[in-house]
């Protein structure tokens, strides 16, 4: 597997071990700093990549430097530059998964918006171990962020030190994986990632006021499960005993991709093995991000 060489900050290339970041700087000391995940997939014979709907991670990590009031915001042609350079400068030869980070770099006070600055780095990523198997999940004791506290639609890495304490104690209670519930007991996400089920042959995800991220994995796949089988997916509020009764489950998000979920609190989530609808999903993503299918060009832009 290659090995990241360059890392990129604030539009400049330098060796990967040289990257700095001022410890009292109020990414550090207050978690001043929204990110993006991004894949750039290799595209096979064509000798090339492409990253996957570039310009909507951009877009997100706007809107999250607009509500965290950075005083400023970088626009979609210059990363995309910084990360076409940035790509092509670590020499892949297998899929790239970029961490994109946006911070104020200064010291300060708490409301302190600037300087602004960014660091950018390209790494392989092993598949996950449950791609194939599918993971267990157990509804976690943490509840999930609430708008009004810490909105969870954007990337900010403030909110992810609530994923981080679910999915610790996921680990300790001897599941793979966590679901989480609102502060009203419907079910949220997942710590990482978007939660679909499928119940009664329908497609079903929590809604966007469910205190979900506002994943682009997530309207991928509704685009093309519309696409795919003329029905549209429920979005709506998801009680939490519903997900004793799915036939299928599955987790989506940039980084993760598609997880096939095949338990949920030790229930079996239909027959406790992957299903179909969540292969079909999957080998659809995957085609699409390669370019394997034609369709939605658009979302894929090649380097």
């Amino acid at each position: 597997m290659w090995e990241p060489k360059q890392i990129m900050m604030n539009g400049e290339l330098l060796p990967f071990e040289d990257a700095r970041l001022h410890p009292l700087s109020l990414a550090v000391t207050y978690a001043t700093t929204v990110f993006e995940g991004v894949r750039a997939y290799q595209i096979p014979d064509a000798g090339t990549f492409a990253f996957f709907r570039l310009a909507e991670h951009v877009r997100r990590l706007q809107a999250g430097m607009k509500l965290m009031r950075f005083e400023q915001i970088y626009d979609v042609e210059f990363l995309q530059d910084c990360l076409t350079r940035l790509v092509q400068a670590n020499e892949p030869d297998s899929d790239v998964y970029i961490r994109l980070l946006v911070y104020v770099e200064g010291t300060g006070l708490l409301k302190t918006c600037g300087p602004v600055g960014f660091t950018a780095a390209a790494m392989p990523r092993k598949k996950p171990i449950f791609a194939e198997t599918g993971m267990s999940l157990g509804v976690s004791s943490w509840q999930r962020l609430s708008d009004n506290s810490s909105p969870p639609r954007i990337k900010c890495t403030a909110n992810y030190h609530n994923a981080r304490l679910t999915m610790l104690q996921a680990k300790s209670d001897g599941y793979d994986g966590a679901l989480m519930l609102t502060a009203d007991g419907k079910v949220s996400e997942a710590p990482i990632a978007c939660f679909f089920m499928v119940r009664d042959g329908q497609l079903i995800t929590p809604d966007k006021t469910s205190n979900i991220l506002e994943s682009i994995t997530r309207e991928t796949i509704i685009t093309r499960y519309k696409e795919l089988t003329g029905n549209a997916v429920e979005e709506r509020v998801v009680d939490r005993s519903e997900l004793y009764f799915a036939e299928e489950a599955f987790l989506c998000g940039t980084g993760q991709e598609i997880l096939p979920v095949t338990s949920i609190d030790r229930l079996p989530v239909g027959d406790g093995v992957v299903g179909p609808l969540t292969s079909q999903l999957r080998q659809d993503y995957f085609d699409i991000v390669r370019g394997v299918s034609d369709e939605h060009p658009e979302w894929r832009t090649v380097i």
